[in-house]
């Protein structure tokens, strides 16, 4: 089947995504330095709700949520907002940029897995076999340092929850898929930052009255409204949307692409580098991608030749 305009659209639209993901994965190495995590993430879906007030209205054709359409949105923040800042805003503080690249390039082998667990999805020898690319690869990376037992255990727990957060991505994405079908991208998009302001108002709200803000240096503050703009709202609304379009599964392909720029972001702009070990975890990681993402060859149909005269 030849691919249409439209699902080439859905594809870039993906792929940007995912890529600005990777972007503000790495770029927030300096804003975890620079603010408390959770007052950071809290920060982050306040600008959100300022942003986008308008797109929590119910559009005109759109049928009234139902309990498990409620559920489902609450899940895909709790996972995908709530729990995926948490552990990616701890887990850079703890690791480098190229590391947590390396790990999030399991994304999408642990997408097909929970499609497999959770959507009974079929899942084919390739794809287990970029599973254990991505399993080898966080195995190669937790071997590479060569830092001191404490920044070694201090690495360790930061690449652990770098992992978690690939299961929160992975999550957001099978569930994603469900919400497309009943809510509008701009509406979704809106729903679950507003759900984690919520979730995140207790810690960040007792940590702001207690924070100087005049310690914050400009530049982090027109990080943070990068950030804030690219993980609340563009992000989201890019994904939804060429959701709709997409297969759940094709769709897990494209989170190749947070791992490429988290890991290029960290090399081009924070000045880390690719050496020893971690070199070739991130190309084990990279195959594991390949394995996963190359498309398939079908077999053409054998030609079933009918017997008897043509009428």
């Amino acid at each position: 089947m030849p691919t249409t305009p439209r699902r080439l659209r859905a594809y870039f639209l993906l792929a940007l995504s995912m890529s600005l993901v990777g972007s503000y994965v790495a770029l927030s190495k300096p804003l975890v330095a620079a603010l408390p995590v959770m007052l950071l993430a809290w920060l982050r879906f306040g600008i959100g709700v300022l942003a986008m007030p308008h797109w929590l209205m119910k559009p005109a054709g759109e049928p009234p949520m139902t309990p498990a359409t409620r559920k489902l949105v609450f899940l895909e923040s709790f996972l995908g907002n709530f729990l995926f800042s948490i552990c990616m805003l701890y887990g850079v503080s703890m690791t480098s940029a190229v590391s947590a690249g390396v790990i999030l390039a399991s994304i999408p082998a642990v997408v097909a897995l929970l499609s497999w667990l959770f959507l009974h999805e079929r899942i084919g020898l390739r794809v287990w076999a970029a599973i254990a690319c991505a399993a080898c690869g966080i195995g190669l990376l937790a071997v590479s340092g060569q830092q001191t037992t404490l920044q070694q255990d201090s690495s360790l727990w930061g690449n652990a929850l770098i992992f978690g957060a690939v299961v929160c991505e992975a999550a957001y994405a099978v569930i994603g898929k469900k919400l497309t079908s009943a809510l509008s991208a701009k509406r979704i998009t809106a729903l679950i930052n507003l759900w984690g302001f919520v979730l995140m108002s207790p810690m960040g709200l007792y940590l702001a009255l207690q924070f100087d803000f005049g310690s914050v240096a400009l530049s982090n503050w027109l990080l943070l409204l990068f950030y804030a703009l690219a993980a609340s709202v563009g992000t989201v609304w890019l994904w939804m949307t060429g959701l709709k379009h997409v297969p759940a599964a094709k769709a897990g392909v494209f989170t190749v692409m947070l791992p490429i720029s988290a890991a290029l972001v960290g090399v081009l702009v924070l000045g880390e580098t690719l050496r020893g070990l971690q070199l070739v975890a991130f190309g084990v990681a990279l195959l594991g991608l390949l394995l996963a993402t190359l498309p398939s060859r079908s077999l053409p149909e054998p030609i079933r030749v009918r017997s008897g005269s043509n009428h």
